[in-house]
């Protein structure tokens, strides 16, 4: 199965804080997130975000190998084909980047 990177937000954080520290955690990369999400999913019990993130510094690597299996960069077309961790990932994909 495939997702994005990231967790939930602590108690004492804010999203954009949650993401910092889950790129930080899970790819060794270092971001400054846009103040509102590209996209997001709502749901019973949950929120699901989705920041373009274009500008970082370091080098992405799984840092997590009990968590990830793999690392991958793909192009939508490429997302389409693949098993996704949730059933609306690939619309909130599309959404973010439309």
């Amino acid at each position: 199965m495939w997702d994005l990177p990231g967790g939930h937000v602590e108690e004492d954080e804010v999203p954009q804080q949650a993401l910092v520290r889950e790129l930080r955690e899970e790819l060794g990369i270092e971001v400054t997130p846009l103040a509102v999400p590209s996209a997001h999913l709502q749901g019973a019990g949950f929120r699901m975000d989705v920041w373009l993130i274009d500008d970082w510094s370091g080098e992405p690597v799984n840092k997590d190998v009990n968590e990830h299996d793999a690392l991958a960069w793909v192009d939508l077309a490429q997302v389409r084909k693949m098993p996704l961790a949730h059933p609306r990932l690939l619309d909130l994909l599309e959404a973010a980047l439309s």
